[in-house]
């Protein structure tokens, strides 16, 4: 390349700066004015607000209080829901204790009970055997003797009947017993 190449190069780079430096200007100036016509609008605004300016401060620090009061009430009534769950959480392993020891005093009972129920049956069993016993050998003891006594006896009594009447009695006088055997 050549000496006049290179300086027509650098010439046209230079004027391509030159050109946006002064765009660059142009624009910081727009970019003050504009800015210079914001802030006269924002004064009249600030004027009505820096009123409340003191008012919005004291607000905050006042919700910056209640905000750290906050925090201590979640504090103390986080431990004493903690508390109050370990004791709810005791009270409820008492009562699991309990109702478990209920539930063994009532097993064993019933097991008791079911014991002494078929030890009842037993002695009931062997009562009602007793008893049929004794109603038998009362049967056999008493009531068989006494039939036969009595059988004797109606057999004393129709031989002495028969012994005093001397006469044969005829069919007309026959009695019930007498009956069966004519």
């Amino acid at each position: 390349m050549d000496q006049t190449t290179l300086l027509y190069i650098m010439t046209a780079f230079v004027i391509i700066a030159a050109l946006a430096l002064s765009i660059q200007a142009g624009m910081l100036v727009a970019l003050n004015s504009k800015t210079k016509m914001l802030q006269e609008k924002i004064n009249p605004l600030v004027d009505k607000i820096s009123p409340l300016v003191p008012k919005v401060e004291s607000l905050v620090e006042s919700t910056k209080v209640t905000v750290e009061q906050s925090k201590v009430q979640i504090v103390e009534i986080t431990t004493k829901v903690s508390e109050i769950m370990d004791r709810a959480n005791d009270i409820i392993g008492s009562a699991r204790n309990q109702v478990a020891m209920v539930e063994e005093v009532v097993n064993e009972a019933t097991a008791r009970a079911k014991v002494q129920m078929e030890r009842v049956e037993l002695v009931l069993d062997d009562t009602i055997n007793r008893a049929h016993e004794t109603v038998a050998t009362v049967h056999n003891g008493i009531m068989r003797p006494l039939q036969e006594l009595n059988g004797i006896a109606v057999g004393v009594k129709a031989a002495l009947a028969f012994l005093a009447r001397n006469n044969r009695p005829s069919v007309a006088q026959a009695t019930s017993d007498e009956e069966m055997f004519i």
